[in-house]
């Protein structure tokens, strides 16, 4: 079973998130944060947040890149519960085992996510609202292609390779 972490490969994520993930926390999508938004609330960081944040599972901050590993099934079932204790405290679910079903297809849509990718691969989601809600897209970067990955976040993401 696999699932994803948060990942950082320079210090963007502190700048452009209200509230960054912490490197190496599990993540989820977390688009239901967003599922009652609409356009007038898509402005400065909470926008960012938006298009291009996966969830924390601990700190419930937001990450632009999560990186695949494996996941203990007893790690799976302790986030089930803090998930399910988060809709408690932010969204006003009656109980955790009343949030449990909610938060563990949250998990399980991850997991599914990650399934058929090796181990450090990277992702990143995209967010756009639209007239029927909010659609997600995800963009996979193969383990092979990351080293490539980290030299293009530094500035040479819309550079075409020259050869010479």
């Amino acid at each position: 079973m696999k699932l994803a972490r948060a990942i950082h490969f320079d210090e963007s994520d502190q700048r452009v998130f209200h509230n960054p993930a912490r490197t190496g926390e599990w993540c989820i999508s977390g688009g239901f944060e967003f599922s009652n938004w609409v356009e007038a609330d898509l402005v400065g960081k909470a926008r960012q947040a938006f298009a291009n944040g996966w969830m924390g599972c601990e700190t419930y901050g937001r990450v632009s890149c999560v990186a695949i590993t494996r996941i203990e099934p007893q790690e799976r079932d302790a986030l089930v519960t803090l998930l399910a204790q988060h809709f408690v405290d932010i969204y006003g679910a009656p109980s955790v085992e009343a949030a449990r079903g909610t938060a563990t297809e949250e998990i399980d849509q991850m997991i599914d996510l990650c399934a058929d990718h090796a181990p450090n691969t990277l992702l990143t989601v995209s967010r756009a609202l639209t007239p029927a809600g909010v659609r997600e897209s995800y963009r996979i970067i193969e383990a092979q292609q990351a080293d490539l990955m980290q030299f293009a976040v530094h500035g040479h993401l819309d550079d075409e390779p020259h050869s010479h």
